[in-house]
Parts: structure tokens; C-alpha cells; sequence
């Protein structure tokens, strides 16, 4: 069986992260081994949480994984709480990288500002993950970040085509263009690229990414191309939307999550 190891933190509320990845990742056949970078009482888009951070772990796990022999089809690396958890992550993809496909979902910044908490130190240590990667899921601000460059809400998709060359990666799967009727995901591989339009439904929710780049990864392992795939994860995503809003006569607390529990059976 396939095995795909998540770097990533888990949340008990809200549909992000390992919370999202182990599902989706599992309804492809595939396994999902999850090494929790921390635990969230719920995530921080909710008004509090509770928090413990695992850096500490992460290079006594990965010895006993060592141990084991453990080999991966794909690496996927998310939320990272700290420099230091940088320097550790990047131990663990030394350690484990081989032939396995390095996926960096870049967390850090969103709507032309960072995140809270980000000192230069931190997005410097995401940022070189980010460029280590063999595919990378930024979403605007976030490619801006990783280019140098300012973000604004009027930055074009031959924008976004200029940037995802920029960044030395190979495959560049970038989401949250704005539009005023559609979500705009677009993909840039090794010279080729691509524009994926959605309708737009509702607000914007928390999670989304964590889905997307679950999603994509899977169908890489799988051997779907990364076209197809997002294409796959960006209608899988709108399914789960619409679900979302069936449920909700008003759009959701955006920290929930979407309702992707409800199109799990559409993954074949």
C-alpha cells in the first residue's frame, strides 16, 4: 500500500490539517501517517485555544519511524509553529525524502497580511521548506511572500503564471485569487500552465488549503497529473461547500470548516 507521511499539526474542532488529511488521504486507499507538529484544543481561527507544540517530538519519532524502516510514497509538510520546528522538519525530510514526492503547503500569511506570530525568522524557515518542495500549494499572498513581492487583490492570473516561475519550484498549485463571481486556483508545472475556475458560494472557510493539498497529493501518488488533480480537488472542495450552505440557512462559523465529510464516498 501507498504511504504518504503528513507534517502537520491536529485540531479536535475545525476541519484543517491532519484532521482533514488522515480522511482524505485514507478514502484514496492510500495510508496516511500523520506526525502531529502539535495539538490545538480547536484551531486558531476560533476566538481561543488551548495548545501544545511538539517540536520536541519530532526527531525521537522519527527515530523510532527509522527504525521501522519506514519509506514514503509523498512527504507533505503544513502549519509550522516555529523556526526551530523549521530546523526539525527539514531533519525529518533529509531523513525520509528519498524518492518520495516533497509537497510544502507554505502557511503563513493570507489576504495580503501574516498571520499572527510570524517573525521574520519563522517565514524564513517556511520559505525554505517551500523551495526545497517538488510541488508547493501557496495561496496568493503566500506566493507573493515567497517571491518578494506586494501583494494586491488586482494581481492577474499572467501575474501568478511570472511568480510560480519565480519561485524555482516545479509545480506551483496556487489558490485564493480573487474574482467577484468565481475562486480562481491556478497550476504551473515545470513551464506549463494552468487556470481552474469554481463559483463562488458563501464566505470564505478555514481548511480549504489543508483539503486542497491532501486532495492533490493523493492523486499524484496515484499518478494522476497535477492538472487533473486539482481540477479533482477543486470540484471535490465545491461539492462540499454546496453541502455546507444545504445544511445552513446562513453561511457557517468560517473557523468549522467545510462540510467534506458529506462527499467523502465521491472519492473513487
Amino acid at each position: 500500500m501507498k504511504k504518504i507521511a503528513v507534517l502537520n499539526d491536529i485540531s479536535g474542532f475545525g476541519r484543517c490539517s491532519l484532521s482533514a488529511a488522515l480522511p482524505i488521504i485514507s478514502a484514496f486507499g492510500i495510508q496516511c501517517c500523520p506526525l502531529p507538529t502539535g495539538v490545538y484544543s480547536n484551531q486558531t481561527g476560533y476566538d481561543s485555544f488551548k495548545s501544545v507544540d511538539l517540536t520536541d517530538c519530532i526527531t525521537p519519532f522519527a527515530s523510532e519511524w527509522k527504525k521501522l524502516g519506514a519509506r514514503f510514497d509523498a512527504i507533505i509538510v503544513g502549519f509550522v509553529t516555529s523556526e526551530e520546528q523549521g530546523r526539525e522538519l527539514q531533519k525529518f525530510i533529509a531523513d525520509f525524502k528519498q524518492d518520495a514526492l516533497l509537497v510544502v503547503d507554505p502557511i503563513m500569511a493570507d489576504d495580503g497580511e501574516m498571520y499572527k506570530g510570524f517573525t521574520k525568522e519563522r517565514v524564513d524557515a517556511v520559505c525554505a521548506l517551500a523551495k526545497s518542495a517538488d510541488v508547493i500549494t501557496p495561496n496568493l499572498t503566500e506566493l507573493c511572500v515567497l517571491c518578494g513581492r506586494e501583494y494586491s487583490e488586482s494581481l492577474s492570473t499572467d501575474d501568478v503564471r511570472e511568480m510560480s516561475a519565480l519561485t524555482g519550484v516545479k509545480t506551483v498549485v496556487t489558490t485564493g485569487i480573487k474574482s467577484e463571481r468565481e475562486v480562481i486556483t491556478t497550476v504551473y508545472n515545470n513551464g506549463e500552465f494552468e487556470v481552474i475556475t469554481a463559483p463562488k458560494m458563501g464566505e470564505s472557510f478555514s481548511g480549504t488549503g489543508d483539503i486542497m493539498v491532501s486532495y492533490v497529493t493523493a492523486e499524484l501518488v496515484r499518478g494522476t497529473d497535477v492538472f487533473t488533480a486539482a481540477e479533482n480537488a477543486t470540484d471535490f472542495i465545491t461539492r462540499a461547500i454546496a453541502e455546507t450552505l444545504k445544511e445552513n440557512e446562513i453561511t457557517p462559523y468560517r473557523a468549522e470548516g467545510i462540510y467534506f465529510e458529506k462527499v467523502l464516498n465521491s472519492i473513487k
